[in-house]
Order: C-alpha cells, then structure tokens, then sequence
C-alpha cells in the first residue's frame, strides 16, 4: 500500500466515523485530535516503561501509533500538505549520495 492509497482509506474512514457521530471537523479539529492521539500514545509509552499507572499493553501501544499517523494522514490532507514530497524534501534528501565523490 502506498502513502496516497493509505490516506484515502483512513479519510475516508474518517468521513464515516464522523458521519455516524455528529462530528464537526472544523478547520483545527484535526491537529488538534492529532495532539490527542500523542498524548495517549505517550500514555501507553508510560505505561510500558513503568513509569504510568496501569497495565503495560505493547499492542495498545501500536495502535496508538495508528491513531497518530492516521491523524497525521488527516491533518496533512486538509492542510493541503504533499506528506510523500515533504518526506523527500526533508528526510530522503540524506539518503542521495553526491555526484562529485570519486
């Protein structure tokens, strides 16, 4: 699955999730949904590293690693952010080896 077949499949599981619960998506509603998913996937990190109350749980620990990329996916459409160029720009570029090494 590519980056662009992954966000058209969580926006449109957005779309239903917010059909079935009356959910406004205004215009900050997704960073700010995306700072709670954080916050929970810090929870969970906590948890894990015994430093949080509650039982350590490694697969709630993914899924609240889902629940913040599907909302970086979300945020980043609406944003009218290219995700997949902006990694190229910002991270891949240190992969390119420079042309003018012997």
């Amino acid at each position: 699955m590519t980056l662009t077949d992954l966000t058209a499949a969580v926006l449109r599981i957005s779309d239903i999730y917010a059909a079935e619960h009356g959910i406004d998506r205004d215009r900050d509603w997704a960073l700010l949904k995306l700072q709670e998913e954080l916050g929970e996937l810090t929870a969970e990190h906590l948890r894990l590293t015994g430093r949080a109350r509650g039982a350590a749980d490694a697969q709630a620990l993914g899924d609240e690693a889902a629940d913040v990329l599907g909302m970086l996916l979300i945020y980043c459409a609406g944003a009218g952010i290219d995700l997949e160029q902006a990694m190229r720009r910002k991270w891949l570029k240190w992969l390119e080896l420079p042309t003018d090494v012997p």
